[in-house]
């Protein structure tokens, strides 16, 4: 029952991050993206912070606090720049699909870190969702931009750093609880943005904002950060790096309704078939054999 609601939060925060490359797409020609990302993660500590405070719990131990920092780093730092700028040559469609790349690249991040295995059903899982990735966007993809492919890449890189945190970040989110490690790795990761963004003076765009900027800005914060980041944690804390991964291939497929709903967008055969298949793929990855475990046991040792 745990694997499956990690399964399912997994499949939540997906959810939200593909409403979250919509707001991102709105509001990037408005400023940077280390001032973007700044703001974003800015607006999601503060509002994961009391929260921790007032949860029952332990904060990451001392032990653990160089990881919490590299992890902030690595992905509320340096993710955020690559996504941001990835929206700002490419489409959303086109962002959302290279995203889509992190099941692969975790499978492969995972079996050489030799934190989880191959198998087949979990490759066939991940090959039938990406299919399905393919399927729902493949209409959009003869309107590209000239030179997309270079926002292509960055998100592909994005989609790596998200391999890595996944992975790496599991053991200390056991230890500590994902709510007090996600505020404090979005924490090194706020202030680090911040403190560029303001050496480089890149909240001078903000005196041009209207309100249509900070609702974005806020939603990307409050569900586009803090909810969506918590429930990546959370399902880390439950299932594998790659059946949390797998889900990933939900964002694009709300990316595309979100579309439909705010923008007009029409809603295709494609799309439909496209989601159907991404569902059809999670769910086979995510079961289990009854022969064998869910998942490796998580080494603890010096070297997590």
């Amino acid at each position: 029952m745990s694997e499956i609601i990690g399964v399912i939060a997994a499949v939540l925060s997906s959810g939200l991050g593909g409403t979250a490359v919509g707001a991102t797409r709105f509001v990037v020609g408005a400023m940077d993206p280390l001032t973007l990302g700044a703001l974003r993660f800015g607006v999601g500590f503060a509002f994961l912070l009391p929260i921790a405070v007032l949860q029952a719990g332990t904060w990451p131990t001392k032990n653990d606090w160089p990881k919490v920092f590299w992890l902030g780093l690595l992905f509320f730092g340096a993710f955020p720049v690559l996504f941001n700028s990835s929206l700002i040559y490419t489409t959303a469609a086109r962002a959302a699909l290279a995203l889509s790349t992190l099941p692969v690249l975790t499978m492969v991040v995972a079996a050489i870190l030799g934190v989880e295995p191959l198998t087949g059903r979990k490759t066939l899982g991940v090959f039938i969702a990406m299919a399905g990735v393919v399927t729902a966007l493949v209409a959009g993809l003869a309107t590209s931009p000239p030179g997309a492919w270079r926002g292509d890449l960055l998100m592909v890189a994005a989609a790596l750093c998200m391999a890595f945190y996944s992975i790496w970040s599991r053991p200390v989110i056991r230890r500590s609880g994902p709510i007090r490690f996600t505020t404090m790795a979005m924490a090194v990761g706020a202030v680090f943005l911040i403190a560029v963004s303001a050496i480089r003076g890149g909240f001078a765009a903000v005196a041009a904002f209207g309100m249509p900027q900070w609702l974005a800005i806020g939603y990307l914060g409050l569900f586009g950060s803090a909810l969506t980041f918590f429930l990546w944690a959370f399902a880390l804390g439950r299932t594998t790096p790659t059946k949390v991964a797998i889900s990933v291939t939900v964002n694009p497929v709300t990316a595309s309704l979100v579309g439909a709903i705010l923008l007009g967008e029409t809603i295709r055969w494609n799309t439909i078939l496209g989601m159907l298949m991404v569902l059809s793929g999670i769910w086979i990855a995510t079961r289990v054999d009854e022969a064998a475990p869910t998942a490796i046991p998580l080494k603890t040792t010096t070297k997590d």
